[in-house]
């Protein structure tokens, strides 16, 4: 069985199809792991998750912020922004059930010797270690208490990772880091103001997957949520987020071989709309 990791959707269907239908052209049956991002901000929300719940077993996704953003939405947490397109799932019949599988799905995936992620991990973190810190979260987001936790998820603080972190403040930098990292000092503080741009103009701060002695390194991470990166292709590195919202491309990669297959998109959304 063949395995292609998808970049961000955000709510683009029609090119989800597109891109299925060449991904099937090469592969028949694949499986498929999207790398979070599924809703938000594109013209076809409901149908984009409701097409990937109905892949079933032959597809995963780990949390994108977006979709962390839609049950927050959908609680009454946190307000819609006026660039989001989450009205569709919060009006549909079927609400209830696509909050409920959003919601228990994982913020971190193995597979062989590939780390599959949204945005990226911290430098103190092993393969072993993330998997094991995500899987922290998700016992809470799928338990009975969830919606508390989400009341408490968003935040800046604690921005740097510390074993002995505990309740909220632990959780929140775990999901803080596998779902909007992207730059991080070498000891791990993360800047999560920024969120344009591929450098920063912080003294000590580098690209998360830059930092030199990062544990990750003898594990392939592939991760998304990063437009202005583009297709990033290292022997231990895979950046998925090719900009589909904004009239760039939406790609797929073969975890076997590292074949690439990509659509390109039209423009949904303008960067200075958001």
């Amino acid at each position: 069985m063949t395995t292609y990791a998808i970049g961000d959707l955000q709510g683009c269907r029609p090119k989800l199809n597109e891109l299925l239908d060449r991904v099937r052209a090469v592969s028949p049956d694949p499986r498929l792991i999207f790398v979070g991002d599924l809703v938000n901000r594109g013209p076809n929300s409901l149908e984009t998750l409701r097409d990937v719940m109905a892949l079933g077993e032959r597809a995963e996704t780990v949390l994108g912020n977006h979709d962390l953003h839609l049950l927050a939405v959908a609680c009454g947490l946190r307000k819609a922004h006026r660039s989001d397109t989450l009205d569709d799932i919060l009006a549909a019949p079927d609400r209830d059930e696509l909050i409920d599988w959003v919601r228990r799905r994982p913020l971190a995936l193995r597979i062989d010797d590939h780390l599959l992620v949204h945005a990226g991990v911290v430098p103190q973190w092993t393969t072993t270690q993330t998997m094991d810190l995500a899987a922290e979260v998700e016992e809470v987001l799928r338990g009975p208490n969830w919606v508390d936790f989400l009341a408490q998820m968003y935040g800046n603080e604690p921005a740097q990772w510390n074993d002995a972190l505990k309740g909220a403040d632990r959780l929140r930098c775990i999901i803080n880091a596998l779902t909007r990292i992207r730059f991080c000092t070498a000891e791990g503080r993360m800047d999560l103001a920024v969120s344009k741009g591929v450098e920063t103009q912080l003294p000590g701060y580098l690209r998360w997957f830059e930092v030199p002695g990062r544990k990750t390194e003898d594990t392939t991470v592939v991760f998304g949520h990063w437009s202005t990166l583009g297709l990033i292709m290292r022997p231990k590195l895979i950046s998925l987020d090719t900009g589909c919202l904004w009239g760039g491309q939406l790609s797929a990669v073969c975890l076997e071989d590292r074949r690439v297959v990509q659509v390109d998109c039209p423009q949904f959304q303008k960067p200075g709309s958001i």
